[in-house]
Formats: C-alpha cells, structure tokens, sequence
C-alpha cells in the first residue's frame, strides 16, 4: 500500500500547515544599500515608485516597522509553531536579534536570496552569482547554511539554477500545486514545495486584494476547509512581517490559527519538514519521457501500442508534445487524436492488423507480445475444444461479414463475456461496428500504454 500523501508521527495527516514568514527588511532597494533606486514593492504607500538615486524615506519607515515591531509581534505569536522564514540574506545580516529569536523558536530559515530584488532580466550567471552570496552570506549570518530556496520575483532559470547549486532539500519558486513535485534539473532530482500568492498577505498591498483582517481571517479559513475536505494537501500561508504585523492584521492571523488548531489530522509543518517526508515517501522515479524522445526512439518504443501501425506515433510525434504527455492518459490522447483524425481507410487497417481471437496465428504462437499477454489474461490461451470451435465459427462469420477481425479489449472481460459481447456485435451493420471496433482500439492502446509508463 502507497504511504499517505501527508503523514505526522506515523499518522496520516488531513492537511500540512505551512507558516511562511519573509524576513526581507534591511534586503530591500535603498540607496544607503548601494542601489541606484529606492523600494517600491509591497508596501502601504498605493502607486508606490522607485525613486532614482533619491532615498523615500517614507517606505524605509515602512519596512523598518517590520523589522521593529511586527517581527516581533509574529514572533510572540508563533514561537510554538513550526515556521518557516524566507530570509533574504543582507537583510538577516542586519538583523542579529531577529535571527537569533528565530533560532531559539527553532524554526527553518531558508533562503529568500541576496536582495529582495527582481531577476527577470538578470542574465544566468549574474543570478547564479547572486545566489552563491546569498548562500555564502546566510551560512555566515545564521551558522549553517540554507536547506531551501525561494527567490520571489525569479527567472525562468531560477529554479534550474537552483537545483544545479546541490544545496537544497527544495526549492519554493512555483505555485503550480497544493503538493510537493519532483522536477529533473539534468541529472538532479529536485523536489518542489509549491509556494502561494493567493493565502497571503501580500494581498493587502496589492488593487483587489485584502481590505480588512476579517477578509484575510475568512480567505484563508476558506482555503483550510477545502483542502482539509480533500484531504492529504498542503496549505501554504505567505506573511511578511510589515504587512500581517500590523495590529489590525495580526489578528486575523491568531483567529486563522487558532481556527486550524480546533481539527484533528492538522500538521502544522516547516517546509523541510514537507520535504523530507515526501523525500523518504514519494521519492522522484526517473523515466524516459515521451514529450524529451527522438522520433526513431519514440517510435521503437510506442510504435505498437496500435496494433502493427506505426504512422500512429509517427504522427503523433509531430503534435505539441510536453509534460502533460508523458502520463498513459497524456500519450494515449495524443495517439487518439492520430488515429480518430484519419481517413476511413486508414482506420481500417488498424482494424484489419489485429489478430482473430484465439485464432490461428494465437495457435501458431504468432502474436505480438502484447496480444499473446492480452490474450492470456482472458483466458483465451486456454480454451476447451469447444471453445475453440466456437471462436472459430464467429471469427469466420464476422470477418465475411464486416472485413476486419472481431476487436475487443479483453482485459475488460472474461471468456464469457467475451463470447456475449461476440454474438452480440456480429450482429451490428458495419458502420456501427466500426465505430465499435474502433473504441476498442483505443481501450487496447489505453491498457498498453499503461504497461509502457509508470503513472
């Protein structure tokens, strides 16, 4: 049996709670910091804009607020819990006190890079140069370096460049899921711990976002209740210290928590808790993936999945194949989508390929692999005399009849239903039949691709 998705001190655990604290007060642009402009993100002031060479003396007060008051404030509140700080790396330089208190209520810092800046248009290795010194920088600060990573405003080489460090248990840098992930960087196997935008008090600093606690309170007792229902998921909560520290905002906070602490199965977690659990139990399995395969491999390897009719993955190889095709469901569209698109004719001889059931050439040993298999798991191997006999008669009736051998996808039957469904179908006019006969097709492909993958 699989092990829980999620589990706590060997139990499953309906949900994971994850308390996120970004710790980026004294990161952000300021000129007295060497930068060019001041900050302009993620603040009280609306419309906020970078200042050049000009320091904004209002947004300092602002950010200075987090790491004055509501740290602390937060702190107070969760020094019991598991909590995991984002920790830009110079603004834990500046902050000798709030490290060590977060150190004392042992929760996880990770890496929320050097500065609380932007890299979409940073070239790679001037971000894999940043991330080297935020690594440097938080192993000297903290005293041990950073298990996981989370830049924020990232690249499309983030979290490549990331994995290629070797350093981390995980990196946050998606929001693609409520659970963990695996993403091969390469030849690195590196597990991802989905981060969120939405459960998180950014909100209250951005147009549409949060107006009072109470919306805050409500969003996020929104949230537990349907991944709890669900079961198994993971709650990301993303908090920043200027934001939620605020008193008003704090409140909601407490309410949220002491709300989720009222349910069993509750598992209040870092995330390198999340991720060595899902290390140890889920760990990454390694395939050759459809979507990355030369069209000679592609075609060796699903080449038969329709029976002897190749110029289906041939074709199929040509479409816009990515992740979501290299599951059995993903690749088995991709073929449909072959074979449904072809001419009658073309269609007809992927009926015409297949072999009569328990017929001459299953006699002679002559059947591919896959249908000696298929074959085999009905029975059809094994059959009386006058089993056989019978097949015989209906395999010949049929075949006068529409043109192309009785097609079923006899993993779904036994030899008796197989033999019901016969006498029923030989009765169809030929056009209904092959619609049938090509529904069966597909199942087959369906089951045979199921063999080929691992999910």
């Amino acid at each position: 049996m699989a092990p829980p998705l999620l589990q706590h001190n060997g139990q499953a655990a309906q949900i994971a709670v994850q308390l996120v604290l970004n710790y980026e007060e004294g990161g952000e642009n300021n000129i007295l910091h060497g930068d060019t402009t001041s900050e302009a993100f993620l603040s009280e002031i609306i419309g906020a804009a970078a200042w050049p060479n000009q320091r904004h003396w209002n947004m300092e007060s602002i950010y200075e607020y987090g790491a004055r008051a509501g740290f602390w404030r937060l702190h107070r509140m969760m020094k019991d819990l598991p909590v995991t700080v984002y920790g830009v790396a110079t603004a834990l330089a500046r902050a000798p006190e709030q490290v060590s208190a977060m150190k004392s209520a042992n929760w996880e810092i990770a890496s929320h890079g050097l500065k609380w800046v932007e890299y979409k248009d940073a070239t790679p290795d001037d971000e894999a140069a940043d991330m080297a010194e935020a690594i440097r920088l938080h192993t000297e600060v903290v005293g041990y370096p950073p298990r996981g990573w989370y830049t924020g405003r990232c690249s499309e080489n983030t979290v490549r460049l990331a994995a290629e460090t070797g350093q981390f248990k995980y990196v946050a840098d998606t929001y693609a899921d409520d659970l963990p992930y695996w993403m091969e960087c390469g030849k690195i196997d590196q597990l991802i711990v989905p981060y969120t935008l939405d459960a998180n008090d950014m909100r209250f600093a951005t147009p549409q976002g949060f107006n009072s606690g109470d919306q805050f309170y409500s969003y996020l007792k929104d949230s537990f209740d349907v991944l709890y229902a669900e079961g198994g998921r993971m709650m990301s909560i993303g908090l920043h210290c200027r934001l939620i520290g605020r008193p008003g905002r704090a409140k909601a906070l407490q309410r949220f928590i002491d709300y989720a602490n009222g349910y069993d199965g509750v598992w209040f977690a870092t995330r390198e808790d999340i991720a060595d659990h899902w290390t140890k139990n889920h760990p990454n399995i390694r395939f050759t993936r459809p979507s990355s395969m030369e069209r000679d491999d592609f075609v060796a390897a699903y080449g038969g999945v329709f029976e002897h009719s190749a110029w289906i993955a041939e074709r199929a190889h040509r479409l816009e194949l990515g992740p979501m095709h290299d599951t059995a469901t993903g690749l088995h569209n991709a073929l449909c989508r072959v074979f449904r698109s072809a001419d009658v004719d073309k269609r007809l001889q992927v009926l015409t390929a297949h072999p009569d059931l328990a017929g001459k050439l299953a006699a002679a040993k002559r059947l591919t692999a896959s249908s000696t298999s298929e074959q085999a798991s009905a029975g059809l191997d094994a059959l009386t005399d006058t089993q056989r006999e019978q097949f015989t008669k209906l395999n010949t009736s049929y075949v006068a009849k529409h043109g192309f051998p009785f097609i079923i996808a006899v993993r779904d039957h036994s030899k008796d239903s197989i033999l019901a469904a016969f006498e029923a179908r030989i009765n169809n006019d030929k056009a209904t039949e092959i619609e049938q006969a090509c529904l069966q097709v597909e199942r087959i492909a369906e089951f045979r691709l199921r063999d080929l993958l691992p999910r």
